[in-house]
């Protein structure tokens, strides 16, 4: 991602009201797994540290984040949010069968697809689960897709292929942000066509705006696992790498 990009992101990941939704949905996620708070868990592409705080929250001991930024790595060490190694998600610095849990949320569609989702399956220990997250619909490609440098976004029978054809077992998949897939559609167009100048679409919020779309955004992540409807702006999806399995070559 472009710095100014990191820069507005490290302002508001803390109340902004989409990073909120998306805490109350991971929190929910995770504790689903039944992963036990000692082993390690690894957080791929940590960006500011949004998915750090909430696994600090949450009592995990022994977390290890990663990101080839390195202002994303700077953000991170002033917030205090832990150990952020500078890497690349298609080779990662850790031995094989080591982490019980892996975060990768919103990095597979900045990266090369299937040497990241290899190197996650690698880095996962037999009977641990990743999390994933990507944006969905090329429909919606708008400003943050290209201040991002997303190289896609997905359909969820495309994410669960890829993630399938690295070794993994799905678990769970939904889409999720569904409530507000047409305004945000919308505001895209407009975007577009008027060329309006911005460092991120985070920065289209106002403290009343915010409270709003953070009650919406709540109910949406609550209901989306439920009801899992037809389209989203995001996708979920939860994948295990099974005992006993062998590493695709």
């Amino acid at each position: 991602m472009k710095p100014s990009v990191y820069a507005v992101e490290a302002e508001v990941e803390a109340t902004h009201w989409w990073f909120a939704g998306r805490k109350i949905l991971f929190e929910k996620i995770i504790r689903d797994t039944g992963t036990a708070t000692h082993p390690p868990v690894l957080d791929v592409g940590t960006g500011t540290g949004s998915n750090l705080r909430l696994l600090k929250k949450m009592g995990f001991g022994d977390v290890t984040g990663v990101d080839k930024s390195e202002d994303a790595i700077r953000f991170c060490a002033e917030k205090g949010l832990g150990e952020v190694k500078q890497a690349d998600v298609g080779d990662l610095p850790f031995a094989s069968d080591h982490f019980q849990l892996v975060l990768a949320t919103d990095i597979i569609e900045h990266v090369e697809e299937a040497p990241a989702l290899k190197e996650i399956f690698r880095v996962l220990a037999p009977g641990g689960t990743a999390v994933f997250t990507v944006p969905a619909f090329q429909m919606l490609w708008g400003l943050q897709d290209e201040l991002s440098h997303h190289k896609r976004r997905y359909t969820k029978r495309q994410i669960e292929l890829a993630i399938k054809s690295a070794g993994f077992r799905i678990i769970n998949r939904f889409y999720f942000n569904y409530l507000l897939f047409p305004p945000i559609w919308a505001a895209r167009q407009v975007i577009r066509l008027l060329n309006i100048k911005l460092e991120s679409e985070n920065q289209i919020n106002t403290p009343w705006i915010n409270r709003m779309l953070t009650a919406l955004f709540h109910f949406d992540v609550w209901t989306a696992p439920r009801l899992k409807p037809p389209f989203g702006v995001s996708i979920m999806v939860v994948a295990q790498k099974q005992e006993g399995f062998q590493e695709p070559r």
